[in-house]
């Protein structure tokens, strides 16, 4: 397993750690993101609800190669003060989105966005545990360790079906279990069936399954990136997503 993401922080009488330059911050990305994206992939980078001073919220998109991680992580970390969510698509796209806007992001209609046929084949299966909460606020630290107990139940089940190890990703407000597949982006509905059968076992009053993150132009919250569901609290704040868990390959 690789360690987290480095999160500076102070533990007392100990020094803090050095807070990252933002160069720094946009290479460490850069490389999550190559964790995601095989070098002939075409990907999405989609920001949800971007508000730039007094500006009416709009999504902002683009389409980036393999070539271009760097420039894509820090198009992420530019948007994500004013986005409510910044995300990606998991699996391939057809090379040729590349050219609606290429290697960077912008102001996007609906009709710009990838969508499930334009995903050329399965690479990843998201299973996404998230607190039963107020849909439009962040979970609260109590909330969060239910959902992270859930994903680590679920990866057991898992394991002990002889399934190969998958990245543990806290999303902000609920954690992700990212495991590598090799599937049709049309696969009869196998991944569909599989979030339904670990929402059967594994759903609570607390904590759900999201059995909705089925399809294969699904995006998932890009680490790095601030999860920012109503306003910062104290006791639901705002929070960065980030890759705790990395399998060796």
């Amino acid at each position: 397993m690789s360690p987290p993401d480095p999160t500076p922080a102070d533990h007392g009488a100990r020094p803090a750690a050095r807070k990252l330059t933002h160069d720094e911050r946009v290479a460490l990305l850069a490389e999550r993101y190559r964790l995601l994206v095989g070098p002939d992939q075409v990907v999405e980078l989609r920001a949800l609800q971007v508000q730039r001073g007094r500006g009416r919220p709009h999504t902002e998109a683009g389409f980036f190669d393999a070539g271009h991680l760097a420039d894509m992580a820090r198009a992420a970390l530019e948007v994500t003060p004013h986005a409510r969510g910044v995300y990606l698509t998991l699996n391939p796209l057809r090379p040729d989105l590349l050219a609606r806007r290429c290697n960077r992001i912008d102001w996007a209609q609906e009709g710009e966005l990838a969508k499930d046929r334009d995903v050329l084949s399965r690479r990843w299966l998201l299973v996404d545990a998230d607190p039963v909460r107020d849909a439009f606020v962040s979970s609260t630290d109590r909330e969060k360790a239910h959902a992270l107990d859930t994903a680590r139940a679920v990866r057991e089940h898992l394991r002990a079906r002889s399934w190969p190890e998958p990245i543990l990703a806290d999303s902000g407000n609920g954690y992700h279990l990212l495991y590598r597949v090799d599937l049709p982006a049309a696969d009869g509905g196998v991944v569909e069936r599989v979030l339904r059968g670990l929402a059967a076992r594994f759903d609570t009053d607390r904590v759900k399954i999201d059995q909705k993150v089925f399809n294969p132009a699904r995006l998932c919250k890009s680490p790095g990136t601030l999860a920012r569901k109503g306003d910062h609290t104290p006791d639901r704040p705002h929070r960065r997503a980030r890759f705790l868990e990395v399998p060796a390959p």
